[in-house]
């Protein structure tokens, strides 16, 4: 099992160095937050780890990426809930569903805000705010600071703890191409 995941880390550090792994990191941020079960975290790990400069470069497209796939699900719960619903129970998230509807009656904005480092899936959060019909201001001011305050937190101590910094370079916002 080891060797599984030594090799599967080298194919993801050696992917997280292509010049298209922004693009990547971006579809799945997007994604991951309204139906794909992958978090971003797998993606955004081993690309701080190769290039520790672009830390809060990537922190902020997966962050934004993140945010806006979260719009996406916001308007699956909001148009298309008795769609999902049948999806939720079969991927086992109809508890983690009732759950986060009851953070929102107790909690509203900061349940949201929460997600971002909860560990129920954030996607169960985005629909549920549709569904619930949550004030779209509010919720997308608080998956910008859950969401951001999470990724960057995982995209500066992965850089620091790579010990890459060092080398002179520290963590910018510059050449956002990739």
């Amino acid at each position: 099992m080891r060797r599984f995941f030594s090799r599967l880390y080298g194919i993801v550090r050696c992917g997280a160095s292509q010049p298209h792994a922004p693009w990547f990191l971006a579809a799945l941020s997007f994604a991951e937050s309204s139906f794909f079960p992958v978090p971003p975290d797998v993606m955004l790990a081993p690309m701080v780890l190769v290039r520790p400069c672009r830390a809060l470069h990537f922190a902020l497209l997966t962050t934004l990426a993140s945010v806006l796939g979260g719009l996406l699900g916001y308007v699956i719960g909001y148009y298309a809930f008795e769609l999902v619903r049948p999806l939720l129970y079969s991927w086992g998230q109809w508890q983690s569903y009732l759950a986060v509807r009851d953070w929102f009656d107790r909690w509203g904005f900061w349940a949201v805000l929460i997600a971002g480092f909860s560990p129920i899936p954030y996607k169960v959060f985005t629909i549920a705010a549709g569904a619930m019909q949550i004030a779209i201001i509010p919720f997308m001011l608080a998956s910008l600071l859950g969401r951001g305050g999470r990724f960057f937190l995982v995209a500066i101590l992965i850089a620091w703890g790579g010990g890459n910094w060092s080398l002179g370079c520290a963590p910018t916002l510059t050449g956002l191409g990739g």
